[in-house]
C-alpha cells in the first residue's frame, strides 16, 4: 500500500518544490517506487524532474476531470527514477471547472486509490495557497510533510498550516496528521536559526525530523539543468541530506 504525503507549506518561497522533488530521488535511489504529483499550475517539479511541461500530452488536470486515469497521464522519468503526473498552466482552469463537479475535492483520491500497489511513495507538491488543488492533495494525503526555514514568519505560517490541517483532519480526511517538519536552507552560522530550530524542537518534539537541508548553491542550480540536486551532483552536502532523509522517512513508516 502506497504512502500518500503532502509537501505542504502556505507560505511561498520555503523549498516545497525542492524539497519534493529532492526527496522523489532521494526516495528512488535508496530502492523505493515513487510518484510524484505535481498540482501546482507553475509546473516547477514537472520541469524539475527531467520532464517538459510543455509537452505534456496528459497531466494532473486530465486526472482531476476524470478524463484520463494516473497509468495514463503519468511519465516515468529515467534521468531520476520515479514517476511524474505533472502539471502545466491548463491546471490553473482546473480550480474553476471542479467547483460544480461532485466530490471535488476527492478527485485525486479516487485517481490514486487505482494505481495503491504500483507504488511504494506518493508525494504531492502542493501549491502555497489553500485552493481546491491543495485541498484534493490533503483529502488524498495520509500525512504532511512540512518544509520550513528556521525563520520568525516561518513560525506564523506554520500556525495557519496547523490549523487548515486541524479542519481537513476534522471534516474532510480523518487520516491526515503531520508527519514531520523538515528544516531546510539552514544555516549553522545564523543564531536566530539556531534558536527557531530549538523552539520547533521543545514544541513539535519528534515530530521535528532529525536530518537538516543546508542551504547549498548546488541544490540551487540544479533546477536550471531540469534535475534534482540529488541527481544533478550527488556528492554535494544538500544532496546527500536529502537521501540521508529519505532513509530517515522510510526508517519511520513503520512507526508513524
Amino acid at each position: 500500500m502506497a504512502k500518500i504525503f503532502c509537501v505542504a507549506n502556505q507560505k511561498g518561497g520555503v523549498g516545497k518544490t525542492t524539497s519534493a522533488v529532492n526527496l522523489a530521488a532521494g526516495l528512488a535511489k535508496v530502492g523505493q517506487r515513487v510518484l510524484l504529483v505535481d498540482l501546482d499550475p507553475q509546473g516547477n517539479a514537472t520541469m524539475g524532474s527531467g520532464v517538459d511541461k510543455r509537452q505534456l500530452e496528459l497531466s494532473v488536470y486530465d486526472v482531476l476531470l476524470e478524463s484520463a486515469s494516473i497509468q495514463e497521464a503519468s511519465i516515468f522519468s529515467e534521468k531520476c527514477g520515479y514517476h511524474v503526473l505533472g502539471a502545466n498552466r491548463e491546471l490553473a482552469g482546473a480550480e474553476v471547472e471542479l467547483v460544480d463537479l461532485e466530490r471535488r475535492d476527492q478527485r485525486l483520491k479516487a485517481a490514486l486509490e487505482v494505481v495503491d500497489k504500483d507504488f511504494d511513495f506518493v508525494l504531492i507538491d502542493c501549491p502555497p495557497s489553500l485552493s481546491m488543488l491543495t485541498l484534493n492533495g490533503l483529502c488524498a494525503a495520509h500525512g504532511v510533510i512540512v518544509p520550513m526555514q528556521c525563520e520568525y514568519f516561518a513560525l506564523e505560517g506554520l500556525t495557519d498550516l496547523v490549523n487548515t490541517i486541524k479542519q481537513v483532519h476534522a471534516n474532510l480526511n480523518p487520516d491526515l496528521k503531520i508527519i514531520g517538519l523538515l528544516r531546510v536552507m539552514f544555516d549553522p552560522r545564523i543564531t536566530l536559526q539556531q534558536q527557531v530550530s530549538e523552539q520547533l524542537k521543545s514544541h513539535f518534539g519528534d515530530k521535528v525530523f532529525n536530518t537538516v537541508i543546508p542551504r547549498n548553491v548546488r541544490l540551487a542550480e540544479a533546477p536550471s539543468y531540469g534535475l534534482p540536486g540529488v541527481v544533478f551532483d550527488p556528492s554535494a552536502k544538500g544532496s546527500q541530506a536529502f537521501v540521508e532523509f529519505a532513509k530517515e522517512l522510510v526508517q519511520r513508516i513503520p512507526t508513524l
